[in-house]
């Protein structure tokens, strides 16, 4: 009988099962690559839409594209805008909207439907606008919708909060270089954080979840922090039923 090699007898039994063992870790870590890193922690990005993956321009290139495809949405929130902060509660459609906006002197409520517009505060702020209504003419205007005209300065002032596409395109421009990565939660939504300049820029949190819309934004220099939400949820637009309408015609202010 001839000798045998040294090293090619039987393998111990902690030796055979040390290398079952193995295969069996080695074949789990394949199996689960598309949900763990390494086999070693949770992938950030498992169950998302991938946008944590994809570079800070890009994420903001499809957050607007998902704003612009939305047919409505609604936007609550404070924003400055001409040295005057608004509270907004609105309601966005392509084809109008509707809900409240508030300033330091007054609240007051907006509607528009195609290309009419109405707005519906007191006689106090009839009276308080630039050059405003007098007595007689704010107290006509006191609860109802007035329709303003086009060339109304009212009309000029306000009716950029009733336009879905102008307005999220004023408010979602990050100025600066951009960068992403920190996670949050919005209503409880999955987002990336989107910050421009170091947070000097704003800051635009997108969804994680589904389509990546943008659902929440601060703005630079303290100009207001807005929620963004309902997407794509219907709004009920209809005009106001005609005893509650004046239409002042060329100008609301009865002056002239």
């Amino acid at each position: 009988m001839s000798a045998i090699p040294p090293g090619a007898g039987p393998r111990s039994p902690s030796v055979t099962r040390r290398t079952v063992r193995a295969a069996l870790v080695g074949a789990a870590c394949a199996a689960l690559a598309a949900a763990l890193t390494g086999c070693g922690g949770q992938d950030p990005d498992a169950g998302t839409n991938g946008l944590g993956k994809l570079p800070p321009t890009k994420i903001e290139s499809k957050a607007r594209a998902a704003a612009q495809r939305a047919g409505t949405v609604h936007l609550s929130g404070n924003v400055v805008s001409q040295g005057r902060t608004y509270k907004l509660d609105m309601s966005l459609a392509k084809d109008g909207a509707k809900g409240e906006l508030t300033t330091k002197a007054a609240a007051f409520q907006l509607l528009r439907v195609g290309d009419a517009l109405y707005l519906k505060a007191d006689a106090a702020f009839w009276a308080g606008e630039k050059g405003g209504a007098s007595g007689g003419a704010a107290s006509k205007l006191d609860g109802k919708y007035v329709k303003v005209p086009a060339a109304d300065p009212v009309h000029k002032r306000f009716s950029g909060f009733t336009d879905k596409d102008t307005l999220l395109a004023g408010l979602l421009g990050l100025h600066g270089k951009l960068t992403a990565g920190d996670r949050g939660d919005v209503g409880g939504v999955r987002t990336i954080r989107l910050a421009a300049a170091g947070g000097a820029g704003g800051t635009l949190d997108v969804s994680l979840d589904g389509t990546p819309y943008p659902l929440r934004l601060q703005r630079a220099g303290g100009a207001g922090v807005l929620r963004l939400d309902d997407w794509g949820k219907r709004v009920d637009l209809r005009a106001p039923d005609s005893g509650q309408v004046v239409d002042y015609g060329s100008k609301i202010s009865g002056k002239g």
